[in-house]
């Protein structure tokens, strides 16, 4: 006999707990033990950002929160956030909200981000605090950071780049956050850029301005998203994005720091440079040698490591080794005494000493000696004289060359794997691959909420034990 359910007349009152349906496994309730923590003291750093008078605003904690789940389960559309807090009682719970609860309207969170927390740049000081929970809770050693960045796909149409010269901006587009904040930063720059010619009028010594390399200017512009940069890293595809910039501790994956760029390998390792200064300051982590591949090889940045004191464990980015089988760089011997350098017919090659826009000092030999030489044709043979060129930071560049035949080295260049790691989860497990907010202050928003849940959930992987087998994909 088939059953069928009455329910004509349904039950008027129940019964509910909404703490004893969760369960103590759940993800969530992992999290809001080291959440709970961290948010502890949020109202007193926004209370100077909200008036003594008018109505109550809805809960910032709230907000922070429901933000939280968002970018753990990859809902980053508020408006769909709103529709899945008010249906999943998990969600409702780890915000705090119980059945009767009223879940915040989806505009509540583009006032509030567009307000007081960029202007009290709250959601950096909860990663900070996150950093430091991770410190307290024994989780980053400072012994050894990893650095690397990621293409995210801005919100942006690469169909619709302009070149630079065809963009005249109208007012109605003026108005637009991402374009005025693109605008105040060109005029920032413009205006840093003439500070600097002032300053250094005089620092040649023949009275004329130092060398500096100049940057080329975009070669296509989002008219939507105009701080995105151009570029096909991510997937080989043309694209607008921003890069996420990573720095890690390698003993537990923790992010200590997160910055934002346009998606530029010259932005990104200029970002490395901020993010190890910030950490220094913040949290007086100061690490003993630092993994990075070879985009971070330049020996800019490699005088910048070996100037702090840390090791560089990074290939050095290298083009000195000739292919048609003449002599390399490597052939000639440098006497760093003498500043000279000496061919392997024992020749001298001298310099005037000037740097080259490119930041590189040029030792040539004499032609007489050339033109006189047996290995002339594996030497120079469509030149009249021999020249090398020895980067003026070329000793920070040997620095790294003798540690990568380390044991050391080898050893680091496996640990690199563990920040592309953090990248992976961040698409795979957070659907985390396009950009849903414009401009940089807006990735800047998204970058930090991913790397406070990303580190969250580190602390409840390590701290709270291994999760059960169907979960331990979601919280690796």
């Amino acid at each position: 006999m088939m059953g069928r359910q009455d329910r004509d007349q349904r039950q008027l009152f129940y019964e509910f707990n909404l703490d004893e349906m969760i369960p103590k496994t759940h993800l969530l309730r992992r999290l809001n033990v080291f959440a709970t923590a961290v948010l502890a003291d949020l109202h007193e750093q926004l209370k100077p950002f909200y008036s003594d008078i008018g109505r109550p605003s809805v809960d910032p904690e709230l907000i922070i929160r429901m933000l939280l789940v968002g970018y753990c389960y990859g809902i980053r559309h508020e408006r769909k956030l709103c529709q899945e807090v008010a249906l999943h009682l998990a969600y409702r719970w780890f915000c705090k909200l119980d059945l009767n609860d009223k879940v915040p309207h989806h505009s509540t969170f583009s006032v509030n981000r567009l307000n007081r927390f960029r202007e009290s740049d709250i959601l950096r000081s909860i990663f900070e605090r996150v950093v430091t929970a991770c410190m307290a809770a024994g989780l980053v050693k400072g012994e050894g950071f990893a650095v690397d960045a990621s293409v995210m796909e801005a919100n942006a149409s690469r169909y619709h780049g302009k070149a630079p010269d065809e963009l005249d901006w109208t007012d109605a587009q003026r108005q637009k956050r991402a374009v005025a904040e693109y605008l105040t930063a060109l005029d920032a720059e413009a205006q840093a850029e003439a500070e600097r010619d002032r300053a250094d009028a005089s620092d040649g010594s023949d009275g004329t301005p130092a060398a500096k390399p100049d940057r080329k200017p975009p070669k296509v512009i989002s008219p939507s998203d105009p701080q995105s940069a151009w570029t096909a890293k991510a997937n080989k595809r043309v694209q607008f994005g921003y890069g996420l910039n990573y720095l890690i501790d390698v003993e537990n994956a923790v992010i200590v720091d997160v910055e934002a760029t346009p998606a530029r390998t010259y932005d990104e390792v200029a970002a490395t440079k901020t993010m190890i200064e910030r950490t220094r300051a913040r949290h007086n982590l100061k690490p003993k040698r630092l993994i990075a591949d070879t985009a971070y090889g330049t020996g800019k940045f490699l005088a910048f490591v070996v100037g702090a004191g840390i090791t560089p464990h990074i290939p050095v980015w290298d083009k000195s080794t000739r292919e048609d089988g003449t002599f390399s760089r490597s052939d000639f011997h440098w006497d760093k005494k003498k500043n000279v350098y000496t061919c392997p017919a024992g020749k001298v090659l001298t310099t005037t000493g000037h740097v080259s826009s490119d930041h590189a000092v040029r030792y040539v030999a004499s032609v007489p000696d050339c033109r006189a030489c047996s290995l002339k044709p594996k030497c120079c043979p469509n030149m009249p004289a021999r020249r090398v060129v020895r980067d003026v930071n070329e000793d920070a560049r040997d620095v790294a060359r003798r540690k990568m035949r380390t044991k050391a080295f080898a050893k680091s260049r496996d640990e690199r794997k563990r920040v592309e790691m953090c990248f992976a989860h961040l698409k795979t497990h957070h659907g985390f691959e396009r950009m849903r907010l414009r401009g940089l202050s807006g990735a800047r928003d998204e970058f930090h909420l991913a790397a406070i849940v990303q580190n969250l959930k580190r602390m409840a992987l390590r701290l709270l034990g291994p999760p059960p087998d169907s979960m331990r994909a979601c919280v690796a």
